[in-house]
């Protein structure tokens, strides 16, 4: 019985002592307020606006393709038998100079043939011409000592009268004239020289082989002048010229050149609906079949404003700051670029939020950050 007395009286005693400690503790604590300034106040950085004009230029592409080019064919038969240079790939010719020779000595020799035909009837003709028309007699006497077979034909003396014509193609002397200058043409065929100075990008014989009239024989084309095929969208068509500059560089962008648009199309391609324009260039690193990129420039916007297309929201909002807290405007997409975009509605000073930040919201708390506090620090909080 004393034994649970005094342990009865133990517990009590702990019980006490237990809530006296409790009760001190608690009167001894400090009471603790969160401080209002207390929230996470994200930084940020800004770029004041300032609307300018800005020029729309369009970025476009495509294949330089030489102007001047000649597809080489043959329109007569004959072996292939010269040319100035090797007749290969890459070969350089100055104006003039024979790309292809084929051999010509049968239509040589059939052309000497018919101009001494031509020249006999030609003697025959003075006598009787002393005779019915003197007056005549002299011209012809003249152009027949002036003959010579080596030579191209010279153009026969005009007849005075009717009756003179008529006594001449009674002779058949037009006939065996035209005749002659038919030859004349034919052999001219046999030799194809360079219209300009150029360079073989293809060639489909080779020297000694026997060439077939209409058989393609390669091509040759003038490496000083270039001009490339553009599609621009039908919306600036109205605004492109003939003899606007045009900037064009290489896909690296290490080497940049000056065109001018030369043509066009006033067809639109139904499939891109786009207009096929044509720009000119020349200049030292160009070739043919270089891939290039054009920036046209269309037209010039007013009062606008270029801003990192990672800032639009639905491409048609962006954040800007107020008052120290995060605010919304709406604006105006004039032309879309690779990294940027050209917007109107922003008023000059307004200051534009120049960073992505993550879970932005309108009233969001921020603190501006100018270049001199670092761009390592993104945020920052106040107690």
């Amino acid at each position: 019985m004393t034994r649970k007395i005094v342990l009865a009286v133990i517990g009590v005693g702990l019980i006490v002592v237990a809530i006296l400690v409790a009760r001190n503790t608690i009167s001894n604590r400090k009471e603790w307020r969160p401080n209002s300034a207390g929230k996470l106040v994200t930084g940020v950085f800004v770029e004041k606006v300032k609307n300018t004009s800005s020029e729309i230029t369009i970025t476009t592409s495509g294949n330089l393709r030489a102007k001047n080019r000649l597809e080489l064919y043959s329109e007569v038969q004959g072996i292939f038998n010269h040319s100035s240079h090797p007749f290969k790939p890459g070969t350089w010719y100055r104006k003039g100079e024979i790309l292809l020779k084929v051999d010509d000595k049968e239509e040589v020799i059939a052309l000497k043939a018919q101009k001494s035909n031509f020249y006999n009837q030609l003697v025959l003709l003075i006598p009787d011409l002393k005779l019915d028309y003197p007056d005549a007699a002299g011209k012809w006497e003249t152009y027949v000592s002036n003959f010579d077979e080596e030579k191209p034909l010279a153009d026969l003396p005009k007849p005075d009268t009717e009756k003179e014509k008529l006594f001449l193609s009674g002779r058949n002397i037009y006939t065996a004239f035209y005749n002659v200058k038919n030859l004349e043409t034919q052999l001219i065929n046999y030799t194809i020289r360079a219209p300009y100075s150029g360079v073989l990008t293809q060639t489909l014989v080779d020297q000694g082989v026997l060439i077939r009239p209409g058989q393609k024989l390669g091509e040759f084309i003038d490496q000083s002048v270039y001009e490339l095929e553009v599609a621009v969208n039908t919306s600036y068509g109205d605004l492109l010229s003939v003899g606007k500059s045009v900037k064009l560089h290489n896909v690296e962008k290490t080497q940049t050149w000056t065109g001018q648009v030369i043509r066009v199309n006033s067809m639109v391609d139904q499939a891109s609906q786009t207009i096929p324009t044509f720009i000119q260039v020349s200049g030292k690193g160009l070739r043919e079949g270089m891939y290039l990129e054009a920036d046209v420039t269309a037209k010039e916007e007013k009062n606008t404003f270029e801003v990192n297309r990672k800032l639009l929201i639905e491409n048609e909002r962006l954040f800007i700051v107020r008052d120290s807290v995060l605010d919304m405007v709406n604006v105006e997409p004039v032309y879309f670029k690779e990294s940027t975009a050209i917007v109107k509605g922003l008023e000059d000073g307004t200051l534009l939020v120049a960073n992505a930040i993550p879970g932005a919201y309108i009233g969001m708390p921020v603190k501006i950050y100018s270049d001199d506090n670092g761009a390592a620090d993104t945020s920052a909080s106040t107690q």
